[in-house]
Protein backbone atom coordinates (compact mmCIF):
# COMPACT_ATOMS: atom_id res chain seq x y z
CA UNK A 1 0.00 0.00 0.00
CA UNK A 2 0.94 3.29 -0.79
CA UNK A 3 0.15 7.17 -1.04
CA UNK A 4 1.27 9.24 -3.63
CA UNK A 5 0.66 13.29 -3.36
CA UNK A 6 0.98 16.31 -5.08
CA UNK A 7 1.03 20.17 -4.62
CA UNK A 8 -0.49 21.67 -7.91
CA UNK A 9 0.10 24.85 -9.56
CA UNK A 10 -1.12 28.45 -9.00
CA UNK A 11 -0.54 30.62 -11.46
CA UNK A 12 1.61 33.82 -9.82
CA UNK A 13 1.77 35.97 -12.83
CA UNK A 14 -0.88 35.79 -15.62
CA UNK A 15 0.97 35.63 -18.84
CA UNK A 16 0.24 37.47 -22.21
CA UNK A 17 -1.30 35.48 -24.87
CA UNK A 18 -1.24 37.99 -27.18
CA UNK A 19 1.56 38.55 -29.92
CA UNK A 20 4.31 41.92 -29.57
CA UNK A 21 5.87 43.39 -32.58
CA UNK A 22 9.56 41.25 -31.23
CA UNK A 23 7.14 38.47 -31.47
CA UNK A 24 8.54 37.34 -27.86
CA UNK A 25 6.14 35.17 -25.55
CA UNK A 26 5.48 36.82 -22.40
CA UNK A 27 7.02 34.96 -19.44
CA UNK A 28 5.21 33.33 -16.81
CA UNK A 29 5.89 32.32 -13.36
CA UNK A 30 4.24 29.15 -11.53
CA UNK A 31 4.32 28.36 -7.89
CA UNK A 32 3.67 24.56 -6.35
CA UNK A 33 0.87 25.09 -3.93
CA UNK A 34 0.64 23.35 -0.50
CA UNK A 35 -2.99 21.67 -0.83
CA UNK A 36 -2.36 18.37 -1.42
CA UNK A 37 -3.97 15.55 -3.65
CA UNK A 38 -3.62 11.77 -2.17
CA UNK A 39 -3.64 8.55 -4.04
CA UNK A 40 -3.75 5.16 -1.86
CA UNK A 41 -2.90 2.44 -4.56
CA UNK A 42 -4.00 -1.07 -3.09
CA UNK A 43 -3.28 -4.11 -5.36
CA UNK A 44 -6.01 -6.74 -5.07
CA UNK A 45 -7.30 -10.04 -6.59
CA UNK A 46 -10.44 -9.79 -7.02
CA UNK A 47 -9.98 -9.27 -10.89
CA UNK A 48 -11.02 -5.52 -10.75
CA UNK A 49 -9.31 -2.61 -11.31
CA UNK A 50 -11.47 0.12 -9.09
CA UNK A 51 -11.34 3.98 -9.19
CA UNK A 52 -12.74 6.08 -6.22
CA UNK A 53 -12.70 9.86 -6.89
CA UNK A 54 -14.72 11.18 -3.48
CA UNK A 55 -14.21 14.74 -4.54
CA UNK A 56 -16.48 14.37 -7.19
CA UNK A 57 -18.61 11.53 -6.50
CA UNK A 58 -17.47 9.01 -8.90
CA UNK A 59 -17.04 4.89 -7.84
CA UNK A 60 -16.13 3.27 -10.72
CA UNK A 61 -15.44 -0.02 -11.48
CA UNK A 62 -14.12 -2.49 -14.75
CA UNK A 63 -13.43 -5.92 -15.20
CA UNK A 64 -9.96 -6.72 -15.97
CA UNK A 65 -10.11 -9.67 -17.71
CA UNK A 66 -12.45 -7.94 -20.38
CA UNK A 67 -9.95 -5.03 -20.57
CA UNK A 68 -7.68 -7.54 -21.15
CA UNK A 69 -9.60 -8.88 -24.01
CA UNK A 70 -10.23 -5.77 -25.59
CA UNK A 71 -8.75 -4.37 -28.74
CA UNK A 72 -6.28 -1.63 -27.34
CA UNK A 73 -3.92 -1.58 -30.61
CA UNK A 74 -4.71 2.07 -30.50
CA UNK A 75 -2.29 2.46 -27.88
CA UNK A 76 1.13 2.41 -28.93
CA UNK A 77 2.94 -0.10 -26.41
CA UNK A 78 5.56 1.43 -24.14
CA UNK A 79 4.83 4.50 -25.17
CA UNK A 80 3.21 8.13 -24.14
CA UNK A 81 0.91 7.82 -27.42
CA UNK A 82 -0.74 11.66 -28.00
CA UNK A 83 -4.26 11.11 -27.03
CA UNK A 84 -5.97 11.99 -30.55
CA UNK A 85 -10.16 12.92 -30.60
CA UNK A 86 -9.82 9.63 -32.01
CA UNK A 87 -8.46 7.92 -29.28
CA UNK A 88 -10.63 9.54 -26.58
CA UNK A 89 -13.60 8.52 -28.51
CA UNK A 90 -12.38 4.76 -28.04
CA UNK A 91 -11.70 5.28 -24.65
CA UNK A 92 -15.37 6.36 -23.86
CA UNK A 93 -16.35 3.04 -25.89
CA UNK A 94 -13.89 1.08 -23.30
CA UNK A 95 -15.33 3.15 -20.08
CA UNK A 96 -18.78 2.44 -20.82
CA UNK A 97 -19.76 5.59 -19.25
CA UNK A 98 -23.32 6.82 -19.59
CA UNK A 99 -24.62 9.46 -21.42
CA UNK A 100 -25.69 11.50 -19.08
CA UNK A 101 -22.25 11.18 -17.48
CA UNK A 102 -20.95 15.31 -16.25
CA UNK A 103 -18.40 16.42 -18.21
CA UNK A 104 -15.89 16.40 -15.21
CA UNK A 105 -16.48 12.80 -13.98
CA UNK A 106 -16.21 11.47 -17.74
CA UNK A 107 -12.59 13.31 -18.81
CA UNK A 108 -11.45 11.93 -15.00
CA UNK A 109 -12.33 8.10 -15.77
CA UNK A 110 -10.89 8.57 -19.26
CA UNK A 111 -7.80 10.61 -18.22
CA UNK A 112 -7.60 7.36 -15.96
CA UNK A 113 -8.12 4.58 -18.04
CA UNK A 114 -5.71 6.30 -20.74
CA UNK A 115 -3.01 6.19 -18.18
CA UNK A 116 -4.04 2.57 -16.71
CA UNK A 117 -4.00 1.17 -20.21
CA UNK A 118 -1.29 2.94 -21.53
CA UNK A 119 0.99 2.45 -18.84
CA UNK A 120 0.10 -1.57 -17.73
CA UNK A 121 0.42 -2.68 -21.08
CA UNK A 122 3.55 -4.06 -20.53
CA UNK A 123 2.41 -5.92 -17.95
CA UNK A 124 2.00 -10.15 -18.73
CA UNK A 125 -1.93 -9.26 -17.55
CA UNK A 126 -3.40 -6.29 -16.37
CA UNK A 127 -2.91 -5.60 -12.53
CA UNK A 128 -6.09 -5.64 -10.37
CA UNK A 129 -6.01 -2.73 -8.50
CA UNK A 130 -8.15 -0.69 -5.69
CA UNK A 131 -7.16 3.17 -6.58
CA UNK A 132 -8.81 6.37 -4.67
CA UNK A 133 -7.78 9.80 -5.45
CA UNK A 134 -8.77 12.61 -2.86
CA UNK A 135 -7.50 16.45 -2.98
CA UNK A 136 -8.01 19.14 -0.59
CA UNK A 137 -7.65 21.36 -4.04
CA UNK A 138 -11.72 22.49 -4.90
CA UNK A 139 -11.97 20.85 -9.04
CA UNK A 140 -12.73 23.51 -11.46
CA UNK A 141 -11.11 26.76 -9.52
CA UNK A 142 -8.40 27.20 -12.09
CA UNK A 143 -5.94 25.69 -9.84
CA UNK A 144 -4.25 22.91 -11.16
CA UNK A 145 -6.53 20.14 -9.39
CA UNK A 146 -6.64 17.86 -12.87
CA UNK A 147 -3.15 18.28 -13.52
CA UNK A 148 -2.29 17.00 -9.81
CA UNK A 149 -4.63 14.16 -10.19
CA UNK A 150 -2.41 13.53 -13.44
CA UNK A 151 0.53 13.33 -11.50
CA UNK A 152 -0.47 11.10 -9.02
CA UNK A 153 -1.36 8.07 -11.43
CA UNK A 154 0.75 8.94 -13.25
CA UNK A 155 3.47 8.16 -10.80
CA UNK A 156 1.24 5.52 -8.71
CA UNK A 157 0.99 3.36 -12.10
CA UNK A 158 4.90 3.73 -13.34
CA UNK A 159 6.05 2.24 -9.31
CA UNK A 160 3.43 -0.62 -9.12
CA UNK A 161 4.11 -1.58 -13.18
CA UNK A 162 8.32 -1.37 -11.65
CA UNK A 163 8.87 0.95 -15.34
CA UNK A 164 10.17 3.39 -11.74
CA UNK A 165 11.54 1.80 -8.87
CA UNK A 166 9.67 2.83 -5.67
CA UNK A 167 11.84 5.50 -3.50
CA UNK A 168 10.14 4.70 -0.42
CA UNK A 169 12.82 2.55 1.99
CA UNK A 170 11.97 0.57 5.24
CA UNK A 171 11.37 3.50 7.67
CA UNK A 172 10.84 5.97 5.45
CA UNK A 173 7.85 8.28 6.17
CA UNK A 174 8.26 9.96 2.64
CA UNK A 175 10.17 9.82 -0.32
CA UNK A 176 10.85 11.66 -3.81
CA UNK A 177 11.67 9.82 -7.12
CA UNK A 178 15.01 11.13 -8.78
CA UNK A 179 15.22 13.83 -11.55
CA UNK A 180 15.32 10.78 -14.65
CA UNK A 181 11.89 8.89 -12.83
CA UNK A 182 10.30 12.46 -12.29
CA UNK A 183 10.47 13.03 -16.01
CA UNK A 184 9.21 10.78 -16.60
CA UNK A 185 5.98 11.01 -14.68
CA UNK A 186 5.94 14.51 -16.17
CA UNK A 187 5.93 12.90 -19.25
CA UNK A 188 2.70 10.39 -18.86
CA UNK A 189 1.01 13.27 -16.65
CA UNK A 190 1.26 15.88 -19.66
CA UNK A 191 -0.77 12.86 -21.52
CA UNK A 192 -3.28 12.72 -19.23
CA UNK A 193 -3.77 16.41 -18.98
CA UNK A 194 -3.98 16.50 -22.59
CA UNK A 195 -7.44 14.01 -22.55
CA UNK A 196 -8.46 16.21 -20.45
CA UNK A 197 -7.97 19.77 -21.40
CA UNK A 198 -6.86 18.43 -25.07
CA UNK A 199 -4.50 21.53 -25.36
CA UNK A 200 -2.44 21.93 -22.02
CA UNK A 201 0.23 24.49 -22.15
CA UNK A 202 1.78 21.44 -19.54
CA UNK A 203 3.14 24.33 -16.99
CA UNK A 204 0.33 22.80 -14.33
CA UNK A 205 1.63 18.84 -14.21
CA UNK A 206 5.31 19.88 -14.50
CA UNK A 207 5.07 21.84 -11.46
CA UNK A 208 2.95 19.51 -10.01
CA UNK A 209 5.82 16.90 -10.61
CA UNK A 210 8.73 19.46 -9.84
CA UNK A 211 7.37 21.65 -7.15
CA UNK A 212 8.51 24.78 -5.77
CA UNK A 213 8.43 27.60 -8.89
CA UNK A 214 8.97 27.37 -12.30
CA UNK A 215 9.58 30.06 -15.53
CA UNK A 216 7.34 29.35 -18.24
CA UNK A 217 8.07 30.93 -21.79
CA UNK A 218 7.12 30.30 -25.47
CA UNK A 219 6.58 26.58 -24.20
CA UNK A 220 10.05 26.26 -22.08
CA UNK A 221 9.80 25.01 -18.52
CA UNK A 222 12.58 25.61 -16.57
CA UNK A 223 12.94 25.71 -12.61
CA UNK A 224 13.46 28.36 -10.63
CA UNK A 225 16.72 27.93 -7.74
CA UNK A 226 15.57 27.59 -4.36
CA UNK A 227 12.12 29.52 -4.19
CA UNK A 228 11.08 30.72 -0.87
CA UNK A 229 8.02 29.12 0.61
CA UNK A 230 5.62 31.86 0.77
CA UNK A 231 3.09 32.27 3.00
CA UNK A 232 -0.63 32.99 1.48
CA UNK A 233 -4.13 32.90 1.40
CA UNK A 234 -5.90 31.50 -1.35
CA UNK A 235 -9.58 32.02 -1.71
CA UNK A 236 -11.97 30.80 -4.07
CA UNK A 237 -14.52 33.25 -5.00
CA UNK A 238 -16.98 29.88 -6.50
CA UNK A 239 -17.64 32.08 -9.36
CA UNK A 240 -17.32 30.03 -12.41
CA UNK A 241 -14.91 31.02 -15.25
CA UNK A 242 -14.46 29.49 -18.60
CA UNK A 243 -10.80 29.79 -19.53
CA UNK A 244 -11.06 29.44 -23.12
CA UNK A 245 -13.90 32.66 -23.22
CA UNK A 246 -11.31 34.68 -21.32
CA UNK A 247 -8.47 33.82 -23.30
CA UNK A 248 -10.34 35.09 -26.29
CA UNK A 249 -11.26 37.95 -24.88
CA UNK A 250 -7.72 38.97 -23.81
CA UNK A 251 -6.96 38.41 -28.17
CA UNK A 252 -10.06 40.23 -28.56
CA UNK A 253 -9.19 43.45 -27.10
CA UNK A 254 -5.57 43.18 -28.25
CA UNK A 255 -7.09 43.03 -31.88
CA UNK A 256 -9.25 45.63 -31.54
CA UNK A 257 -7.16 48.50 -28.82
CA UNK A 258 -3.49 46.84 -29.76
CA UNK A 259 -1.71 50.44 -28.98
CA UNK A 260 -3.04 49.49 -25.62
CA UNK A 261 -3.26 46.12 -24.73
CA UNK A 262 0.06 44.85 -26.23
CA UNK A 263 1.77 47.93 -23.82
CA UNK A 264 -0.29 46.12 -20.67
CA UNK A 265 1.23 42.66 -21.63
CA UNK A 266 5.06 44.25 -22.24
CA UNK A 267 4.45 45.59 -18.93
CA UNK A 268 2.88 41.90 -17.43
CA UNK A 269 6.01 40.84 -18.58
CA UNK A 270 7.81 42.95 -16.93
CA UNK A 271 6.76 42.71 -13.86
CA UNK A 272 6.98 38.56 -13.88
CA UNK A 273 10.42 38.84 -14.63
CA UNK A 274 11.07 41.50 -11.93
CA UNK A 275 8.81 39.23 -9.39
CA UNK A 276 11.09 36.22 -10.66
CA UNK A 277 14.17 38.29 -9.54
CA UNK A 278 13.41 39.26 -6.12
CA UNK A 279 11.78 35.74 -5.46
CA UNK A 280 15.86 34.48 -6.55
CA UNK A 281 17.08 37.32 -4.16
CA UNK A 282 15.17 36.12 -1.23
CA UNK A 283 16.41 32.62 -0.83
CA UNK A 284 16.66 31.45 2.42
CA UNK A 285 16.66 34.70 4.41
CA UNK A 286 13.98 37.14 2.73
CA UNK A 287 14.29 41.19 3.61
CA UNK A 288 11.04 42.96 4.78
CA UNK A 289 12.15 45.29 1.68
CA UNK A 290 11.26 42.56 -0.52
CA UNK A 291 8.08 41.36 0.59
CA UNK A 292 7.11 45.44 -0.10
CA UNK A 293 8.15 45.08 -3.76
CA UNK A 294 6.17 41.84 -3.94
CA UNK A 295 3.39 43.47 -2.22
CA UNK A 296 3.87 46.30 -5.10
CA UNK A 297 3.97 43.69 -7.63
CA UNK A 298 0.87 42.10 -6.93
CA UNK A 299 -1.26 45.49 -7.01
CA UNK A 300 -0.31 46.55 -10.22
CA UNK A 301 -0.33 43.01 -12.19
CA UNK A 302 -3.99 43.16 -10.54
CA UNK A 303 -4.73 46.71 -11.78
CA UNK A 304 -3.24 45.11 -15.56
CA UNK A 305 -5.19 42.62 -15.30
CA UNK A 306 -8.48 43.89 -14.81
CA UNK A 307 -7.49 46.03 -17.73
CA UNK A 308 -6.99 43.05 -19.79
CA UNK A 309 -10.52 42.00 -18.87
CA UNK A 310 -10.17 39.17 -16.99
CA UNK A 311 -11.00 40.64 -13.89
CA UNK A 312 -14.48 40.13 -12.10
CA UNK A 313 -16.39 42.15 -8.87
CA UNK A 314 -16.08 39.07 -6.90
CA UNK A 315 -12.31 39.61 -7.18
CA UNK A 316 -12.18 43.26 -6.99
CA UNK A 317 -14.47 42.55 -3.37
CA UNK A 318 -11.72 39.92 -2.17
CA UNK A 319 -8.69 42.78 -3.05
CA UNK A 320 -11.23 45.17 -1.32
CA UNK A 321 -11.59 42.97 1.86
CA UNK A 322 -7.96 42.32 2.03
CA UNK A 323 -6.33 45.73 1.62
CA UNK A 324 -8.81 46.97 4.31
CA UNK A 325 -6.88 44.64 6.60
CA UNK A 326 -3.76 45.87 4.89
CA UNK A 327 -3.03 42.49 2.69
CA UNK A 328 -2.48 42.40 -0.89
CA UNK A 329 -4.25 40.55 -3.26
CA UNK A 330 -4.38 39.21 -6.85
CA UNK A 331 -6.22 37.17 -9.38
CA UNK A 332 -4.43 33.27 -9.71
CA UNK A 333 -5.27 31.05 -13.20
CA UNK A 334 -7.35 32.63 -15.67
CA UNK A 335 -9.48 34.64 -13.69
CA UNK A 336 -13.15 36.03 -14.49
CA UNK A 337 -13.76 34.46 -10.90
CA UNK A 338 -12.55 31.70 -9.68
CA UNK A 339 -9.66 32.17 -7.07
CA UNK A 340 -7.36 35.02 -5.78
CA UNK A 341 -4.04 34.60 -3.70
CA UNK A 342 -3.17 36.98 -0.47
CA UNK A 343 0.44 37.59 0.53
CA UNK A 344 1.07 36.98 4.50
CA UNK A 345 4.48 38.67 5.59
CA UNK A 346 6.15 37.32 8.40
CA UNK A 347 5.08 38.57 11.85
CA UNK A 348 1.59 38.93 10.89
CA UNK A 349 -0.58 38.28 13.90
CA UNK A 350 -2.11 35.13 13.83
CA UNK A 351 -5.61 37.16 15.22
CA UNK A 352 -5.55 39.37 11.81
CA UNK A 353 -5.20 36.66 9.47
CA UNK A 354 -8.25 34.87 11.42
CA UNK A 355 -10.16 38.41 10.72
CA UNK A 356 -9.40 38.14 7.34
CA UNK A 357 -9.75 35.04 6.37
CA UNK A 358 -13.57 35.59 8.38
CA UNK A 359 -14.47 38.96 6.41
CA UNK A 360 -13.25 36.52 3.54
CA UNK A 361 -15.89 33.77 4.53
CA UNK A 362 -18.56 35.63 5.44
CA UNK A 363 -18.48 37.29 1.64
CA UNK A 364 -19.38 33.48 0.60
CA UNK A 365 -16.07 32.70 -0.11
CA UNK A 366 -13.78 29.89 0.54
CA UNK A 367 -10.14 30.51 2.26
CA UNK A 368 -7.32 28.38 3.30
CA UNK A 369 -4.08 29.45 4.74
CA UNK A 370 -1.25 27.90 2.94
CA UNK A 371 2.14 27.94 1.45
CA UNK A 372 3.67 28.38 -1.96
CA UNK A 373 6.91 26.60 -3.22
CA UNK A 374 5.77 23.36 -1.56
CA UNK A 375 7.36 19.90 -2.92
CA UNK A 376 6.06 18.30 -5.69
CA UNK A 377 5.03 14.68 -6.14
CA UNK A 378 6.12 12.31 -3.03
CA UNK A 379 5.40 9.04 -1.79
CA UNK A 380 3.90 8.52 1.89
CA UNK A 381 4.24 5.40 4.18
CA UNK A 382 0.22 4.37 4.91
CA UNK A 383 1.26 5.96 9.02
CA UNK A 384 2.86 9.23 7.49
CA UNK A 385 -0.50 10.43 6.58
CA UNK A 386 -2.83 12.70 9.73
CA UNK A 387 -6.43 11.18 10.21
CA UNK A 388 -8.13 13.40 8.05
CA UNK A 389 -6.66 12.36 4.85
CA UNK A 390 -6.64 8.50 5.59
CA UNK A 391 -10.66 9.07 6.61
CA UNK A 392 -11.24 10.67 3.16
CA UNK A 393 -9.20 7.91 1.46
CA UNK A 394 -10.96 5.42 3.92
CA UNK A 395 -14.27 6.83 2.57
CA UNK A 396 -15.29 8.45 6.44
Amino acid sequence: ESGSCSGSGAEWRQPGRGRRRRRRRQVALAVALNLRTFLRLQPHSNGKVDLSLPNIGIKWAWDVARLQLLDTSFLEQGDATTPTPELVEKLKEVAGLPDDCAVTESLAVLAFLYLYLSICRKQRALPSLDIVVWSELPHGAGLGSSAAYSVCLAAALLTVCEEIPNPLKDGDRVNRWTKEDLELINKWAFQGERVIHGNPSGVDNAVSTWGGALRYQQGKISSLKRPPALQILLTNTKVPRNTRTLVAGVRNRLLKFPEIVAPLLTSIDAISLECERVLGEMGEAPAPEQYLVLEELIDMNQHHLNALGVGHASLDQLCQVTRAHGLHSKLTGAGGGGCGITLLKPGLEQPEVEATKQALTSCGFDCWETSIGAPGVSIHSATSLDSRVQQALDGL
